[in-house]
């Protein structure tokens, strides 16, 4: 009986080691997460007294303890609330002290993640007196299995999920909460690949997408069946980009005519950007995906310097006033700074979503973050060439946070944009800029769906 007991221990033990070597998630379901929390509770007020997060007893404690001749009172650490394990980590809770502050746990999350042996440590603030800690069992961005999707926690219709963070939790890329973003990264740094996931993510949904790809269409072209748009030079973006300002005119005519304001209309019902109006009025949102933004800011001409200024005025205009429109701008480059000319720092102002993958020098990630936050220009040139996918997210709130995209080959991203081809919409002002290769196999869907009832 003995033996069958070391015999079963050895097997156990070599399972797991084997677990953790090649399939670390599996391994912190089976052992993981459970050794991970006997060890957090057993070394939770060493470690809180450790790391400075603990508050010396109250002058009532220590008049008691005076009176009643008993030894003095050790100091207090954060009251455990809950502690829930998860596919990736812990997820600890606690209640604060009096005088404790939450700023001290998230200075102090690399000191907890060595104390209790995880991977990643994350702090952030739930309400006032409660601070939440993120715990990673493993490395979460080295083999990116993205959660299966739940459409029950989607609130928003243009919200996808586009990458893994390193809490473990789904980054969402949500156009109605962050309606610009920039994207930035050197060659190799993965941002072919997070730009294919936001197609992929987009594919299925009542949105028209247009791209403009002035790499001779090499990015986007191949996913043309599922664009409403494309353009492969500068030229045609000029008369592509042109073209969106006046349907963004022709939306605000829309939304206008559909206000009543009046007094007897409730202010629930006053339409003031696209999603106030009624679905059948509602015109298709739209996503502008620019591939390489530098192609459209660089000139050598008097000709050249011309139409630049036009495009980027109109992705400025587009920028300011398109999100009532439902016109969305997602702008991808390896720069993008004040060297590109006038009008880009006003451009760069709008951006308010800011995606950096690996850059090749500090400069580059200050044009990212540099505005935003000091922390994250330091973790964007950091990432290693060995890791293409890793990119730094961040916004201007000054929040950011690790993710990876999973890779989605060119031919995934083709196949999974052929089988969404009938949802792409025809919108009657970028008529002239539809790819030739989907226009005999898609339904026409003029500006509003009003129309086509009436049509």
């Amino acid at each position: 009986m003995g033996e069958f007991i070391v015999i079963l221990l050895v097997v156990v033990a070599v399972a797991a080691g084997l677990l953790r070597w090649r399939r670390p998630a599996w391994y912190w379901l089976c052992f993981g997460a459970a050794l991970a929390s006997v060890r957090l509770l057993v070394r939770y007020a060493s470690v809180m007294e450790a790391c400075g997060l603990t508050v010396p007893p109250s002058r009532w404690r220590l008049a008691f303890a005076r009176m009643a001749n008993r030894p003095v009172p050790e100091s207090r650490s954060p009251r455990i609330l809950r502690l829930r394990p998860t596919r990736t980590g812990l997820v600890l809770r606690l209640k604060l002290r009096p005088g404790q502050d939450a700023f001290d746990f998230t200075a102090a999350t690399d000191r907890l993640r060595h104390s209790f042996g995880v991977h990643g440590v994350s702090s952030r603030e739930l309400r006032s007196g409660v601070v939440e800690l993120r715990m990673t069992g493993y490395d979460v961005l080295q083999r990116v299995q993205m959660p299966a999707p739940n459409t029950s926690a989607s609130t928003s219709p243009l919200r996808v999920p586009v990458a893994l963070r390193e809490d473990g939790a789904i980054h969402y890329r949500d156009y109605r909460a962050v309606p610009h973003g920039l994207t930035l990264g050197a060659t190799e740094s993965g941002k072919s690949v997070y730009q294919r996931n936001l197609v992929c993510g987009l594919a299925p949904l009542d949105v028209a997408l247009v791209g403009i790809d002035c790499k001779q269409g090499v990015e986007l072209f191949p996913l043309a069946r599922r664009f409403s748009a494309l353009a492969d030079n500068p030229d045609t973006a000029l008369d592509l980009l042109e073209a969106l300002v006046s349907h963004m005119a022709d939306v605000y005519q829309l939304i206008r005519a559909e206000q009543r304001v009046s007094v007897a209309v409730p202010d629930a019902e006053i339409a003031a950007d696209i999603w106030d109006l009624p679905a059948d009025l509602r015109p298709t949102p739209v996503v502008v995906l620019v591939d390489e933004v530098a192609e459209l800011a660089l000139f050598a001409t008097k000709d050249e310097e011309k139409r630049r200024d036009r495009i980027i005025t109109a992705l400025v205009r587009l920028a300011q006033l398109g999100r009532a429109a439902g016109i969305y701008l997602e702008i991808c480059g390896q720069r993008f700074g004040s060297e590109l000319g006038k009008g880009i720092t006003m451009l760069r102002a709008q951006l308010t979503g800011r995606t950096a993958h690996r850059v090749n020098d500090e400069t580059s990630a200050n044009m990212a973050f540099g505005d935003v936050s000091p922390d994250a220009v330091m973790a964007a040139i950091q990432i290693s060439p060995d890791t293409p996918g890793i990119a730094v997210a961040g916004d201007s709130t000054g929040g950011w946070a690790r993710i990876r995209a999973p890779h989605t080959s060119l031919r995934d991203a083709v196949n999974l944009c052929n089988a969404h081809a009938d949802l792409a919409p025809d919108l009657p002002a970028l008529a002239a800029f539809r790819p030739a290769v989907a226009a005999s196999s898609l339904a026409t869907v003029p500006l509003t769906k009003a129309a086509s009832v009436t049509a």
